[in-house]
């Protein structure tokens, strides 16, 4: 019989762990440490490693101790080993960056940790002497250069603990008398895991269409991309369509960043947090890993996962779950079809921003980073690095994650090296690490496949699907290592460009079908954000946070459905698609006690929009005589959309530059003879122009203005009077704003015809 020697590699560890186990052997996580200090809690790669870690992340700055205390039954002589690496020696990198120390009642050992091994695996630190039944424990960052430890284990033989994914998680557990103890939480409607944009709104609209919703999530904070940790504003237009209330549950608790990375407060990591657990119907579950899920009869009946610092394990037992987790890992898990694009992927960003003190600031020279000069990258000029730090592209993202993040680390302290320290060195004397992500924002990895497959065509043509439901209006934007910034690592490029097909209506958008949005073989499994089913090319366009948002708020009112009448996702769209159609012409505020009862609406809810989106300036219908919006002009040449100057009419407005050609054409058919004030509606600003042409041609004849609007308009309600004229029923009235010898740039968002007399 041909032997499997992974097989007896794994019963070699079994055996030799049993037989040299001593009773007195204690084992402590460093993620249960009863203060981390400064390091970081990284839990993205435990599918990889085994375990969450503590990660030492000071930007150059060595970061505050961890420090716990630990209990021995049995005083004496102990070994002491260290799980943790050299986090550059795959790469054959001089240096150690992530150096730490550790501590036992306040007094260092001699070993450095962080300074053997290319992978993951036990470092020997010494024997010891335990001489207390409690003694305090610390981890010593060295160099403030993401050093990493996962455990320590005090054993009083000479033997390291066994490093095999198969064999560490039982001998974990045993060691930590967790035993087999599992917790169950069952009698959920809908269970999510992953808590980003696409998990919170399935959580949240699947709680007030009446579920009992749990919510898992590996992180301390929820958004996954779009949180604090990541710092990837929300982008994608939401409300409109068919279905224009979608999107007011992500409008409730999308950031308001003004740009990619942004500021911490402007993520808002603490609302995101409160309006979930304002829900009653949701149980939040944060730093719980799902490792495990069970199926039987092409469903799902449970999913495992354990508690990322004390290790519990807990079973959630639901009718309905959702894989929200951007990689696909619940449905991977169980058995789901997907596909994942062989090459030409996108990849993992980890941006960063610096910022200048009034003094000079050192920075420790890198010679463990990418070998860069101030040519090898784009200069970070708005003092950030933005979501072009990307590589990884035809690495494995799943399997090679902790290595692409690294690689990113390595990018991005060797352009901060050459800033500082080399060729930028005069320039930057003050120039400082502010933020740099430890958290990778991925982009593409697994795409479950649901009973449609959207692909290019679909999104460029605007197939209209019967169940067409969630408008996305981002380009197909894909990223590609920018080739002037490839060649000197070519095998993994750390600058990105995007190259976008715009053939996509970037105000209405096109309508992504409910059927990419469940399993087609595992029966109650739903998807929702990256992980849809669609094509690597479509997912370029789907993958934007507030699209993925919107995707959550469809799941959640289709779990109801599902709820409701004892049926699977399938079921929705072949018999029930009527009721859900009009669940999706609810305002998201509204709620509703079980799925057996009627909702109730409150009056705050969130302002109505129509296919085009939501009005945040004045309705016209609720201004007086007939008004044309910008959206019913005809338009000649270049125009911008705007809404930052506020009291604008509909959608927003338009604007244009001087002598550009540009032309804005509005026309108005007169109900009945009479006298009628003509005005236009203009938001003034400095840099509009100060003698804009606007003409008047009717049946009256031709009428010429000039308007400077740099000045506030002389009407009510922001509109221009162009004085009153007497025209007849029928007449056709049209309304020209041109760009030529403007004096400045030019502005047009409505016109308004008043009858006087």
């Amino acid at each position: 019989m041909k032997t499997n020697p992974v097989l007896v590699l794994v019963a070699a560890f079994v055996v030799s762990w049993q037989f040299t186990a001593h009773g007195a052997d204690v084992l402590v996580e460093a993620e249960s440490f009863d203060s981390v200090g400064g390091w970081k809690l990284d839990t993205q790669f435990i599918d990889n490693m085994g375990s969450p870690y503590l990660l030492a992340h000071g930007l150059g700055r060595p970061v505050g101790k961890a420090s716990t205390s630990v209990k021995f039954k049995e005083l004496g002589r102990y070994h002491v080993f260290v799980r943790t690496f050299d986090w550059v020696a795959k790469w054959g990198a001089s240096g150690s960056p992530g150096k730490f120390a550790l501590e036992i009642n306040n007094n260092r050992l001699e070993t450095v940790f962080g300074t053997q091994g290319r992978e993951w695996d036990w470092q020997y630190g010494g024997v010891v002497e335990i001489d207390s039944e409690e003694i305090t424990l610390a981890l010593v960052d060295l160099t403030g250069f993401d050093g990493r430890c996962d455990a320590i284990y005090f054993s009083p033989a000479k033997q390291p603990p066994p490093n095999d994914s198969n064999v560490l998680p039982s001998w974990r557990r045993k060691l930590l008398s967790l035993g087999d103890a599992v917790v169950s939480h069952g009698g959920y409607d809908l269970v999510v895991v992953g808590g980003g944009y696409s998990g919170m709104a399935s959580a949240i609209s699947a709680a007030r269409s009446g579920c009992k919703v749990a919510l898992i999530q590996n992180r301390g904070v929820l958004g996954g991309n779009g949180s604090s940790e990541v710092r990837v504003w929300s982008q994608g237009l939401i409300r409109r369509g068919k279905f224009p209330r979608i999107g007011e549950i992500v409008e409730e608790f999308c950031d308001h960043a003004k740009k990619s990375p942004g500021t911490y407060e402007e993520f808002g990591d603490e609302k995101k947090e409160s309006i979930v657990r304002a829900e009653p119907n949701i149980d939040l579950f944060l730093n719980h890993h799902a490792y495990r899920v069970q199926v039987s009869d092409s469903k799902i009946k449970s999913i495992f996962a354990f508690d990322t610092k004390s290790n519990e394990v807990k079973r959630f037992e639901g009718k309905l779950f959702v894989d929200c987790t951007g990689h696909g890992s619940i449905g991977f898990m169980a058995g789901g079809d997907y596909e994942m694009t062989p090459k030409g992927r996108m990849g993992m960003s980890n941006m960063w921003a610096w910022s200048e003190a009034e003094q000079p600031v050192d920075f420790p020279q890198t010679p463990w980073a990418l070998d860069l000069e101030m040519d090898d990258f784009p200069y970070p000029r708005a003092h950030h690095g933005q979501w072009f730090w990307e590589s990884g592209y035809d690495k494995d993202p799943i399997n090679e994650a902790e290595s692409i993040r690294d690689w990113n680390l390595r990018a991005v302290y060797g352009a901060f090296n050459a800033m500082k320290n080399r060729g930028g060195a005069d320039k930057h004397k003050a120039a400082f690490l502010t933020w740099v992500a430890y958290v990778g924002g991925p982009r593409e990895s697994r795409r479950l496949l649901g009973d449609i497959i959207l692909d290019q065509d679909d999104v460029v043509s605007k197939k209209q699907f019967v169940d067409g439901c969630v408008p996305s209006t981002w380009s197909i934007d894909l990223h590609y290592p920018k080739e002037q910034y490839a060649k000197k690592f070519p095998d993994n490029p750390f600058i990105s460009i995007a190259k976008h097909d715009r053939r996509i209506d970037r105000n209405f958008g096109y309508p992504v079908p409910f059927r990419c949005f469940y399993s087609r073989n595992i029966e109650n499994l739903f998807m929702a954000g990256r992980c849809i089913s669609v094509t690597h090319e479509a997912l370029g366009t789907t993958r934007v946070m507030k699209t993925c948002g919107m995707m959550g708020e469809v799941v959640g009112k289709a779990a109801s459905v599902c709820v409701k009448h004892s049926c699977l996702p399938r079921d929705v769209y072949q018999s029930y698609w009527p009721e859900m159609e009009k669940l999706m012409q609810l305002p998201g505020k509204a709620t509703r006690s079980d799925v057996s009862s009627n909702f109730t609406v409150p009056d705050d809810s969130m302002q109505l929009a129509t296919e085009h989106g939501p009005m945040a300036g004045i309705v016209p219908s609720s201004l007086p005589g007939i008004v044309v919006d910008n959206r019913n002009a005809k338009l000649v040449g270049s125009w911008t959309q705007g809404n930052g100057l506020k009291g604008f009419v509909g959608y927003e407005y338009l604007y244009a530059s001087d002598n550009s050609g540009a032309q804005a054409i509005f026309e108005i058919l007169v109900p009945e003879d009479g006298e009628y004030a003509l005005q236009i509606a203009y938001q003034p600003h400095e840099n509009r122009g100060t003698s804009v042409p606007i003409s008047v041609a009717s049946d009256q004849g031709l009428a010429e203005y000039e308007v400077d609007m740099t000045k506030k308009p002389t009407g009510p309600s922001g509109f221009h009077s162009l004085g009153n004229t007497k025209f007849n029923i029928n007449e056709k009235v049209i309304i020209t704003i041109d760009s030529k010898n403007a004096g400045g740039m030019i502005h047009a968002d409505a016109v308004q015809l008043i009858k006087t007399s």
